[in-house]
């Protein structure tokens, strides 16, 4: 039988480089999907060494027409059909709200909302035909807090995975939100922001992240918390004045 198919954004580093690698295990055949082309070329490389399966790349900018289009048409392509859809390409913005450009903050808004729900239109068609499909999407315990228009755009990815999973997941499709606290990944350091204020024992290491998350999405969980620690942390923010919340969200500026 033929091995099912996962595409996975951002797949070169971070999050996304963790769900190729634990997909490229469980023997799914791979496209990996980031801007440099280089960089996903060389990851290829190890994962056909490493896991054996088939590795394709696709270099695209999610920021752009062009390059959403292009992931589309792969999503949507019934000669090849994708089995997982894993939308983890994203950034922060290091500055606050007022002191980005607005373009800044459309292209950031872009990338965390209108792209994942683009990807995620193209490949649910095959999906329900096919009756079956996972799709999870990257999103933040920012999601639970004020968190500027980061954790507003996290926010709507959590609040449409929910309702996906529980329009999809009756037809096969499950939907899920994976909403990580602090991970150690480049994420941080590529958006230039300073985590001396985040605490030891709030990190999470990339691989419980992605595993937990799998394992959510595969029973149909809409909302993936990874570690008790946080699930703890965001069940208590129903609780926690906004200003202390917010506080607490601002750290790694």
């Amino acid at each position: 039988m033929a091995r099912p198919t996962a595409l996975v954004t951002g797949a070169t580093s971070g999050l996304g480089a963790e769900f190729a690698q634990q997909l490229g295990r469980s023997q799914h055949d791979l496209v990996l999907v980031a801007r440099d082309a280089a960089r996903l070329e060389a990851k290829a490389v190890r994962l056909r060494s490493e896991c054996g399966v088939h590795v394709e790349i696709l270099p695209a900018d999610l920021v752009t027409d062009d390059g959403v289009a292009s992931v589309s048409a792969r999503l949507a392509d019934p000669a090849r059909p994708v089995s997982v859809l894993v939308n983890n390409a994203g950034f922060s913005l290091v500055k606050h709200f007022e002191q980005n450009t607005v373009e800044e903050e459309a292209r950031h808004l872009r990338i965390l909302a209108r792209t994942p729900m683009e990807l995620m239109h193209a490949v649910l068609p095959g999906m329900l035909e096919r009756g079956q499909g996972r799709i999870v999407n990257v999103s933040s315990v920012s999601a639970f807090i004020p968190r500027g228009s980061y954790g507003a755009a996290k926010s709507w990815l959590t609040s449409f995975s929910r309702f996906a999973n529980l329009r999809y997941g009756p037809r096969g499709v499950k939907v899920t939100a994976v909403c990580p606290g602090f991970v150690h990944t480049e994420f941080h350091a590529r958006m230039g922001a300073n985590m001396g204020g985040v605490r030891p024992w709030m990190w999470l290491h990339a691989d419980r992240v992605v595993r937990e998350g799998l394992a959510d999405n595969a029973a149909g969980k809409a909302v993936s918390i990874p570690s008790r620690r946080y699930a703890t942390l965001m069940a208590l923010t129903r609780f926690v004045p906004d200003g202390l919340a917010a506080s607490a969200g601002n750290r790694g500026r």
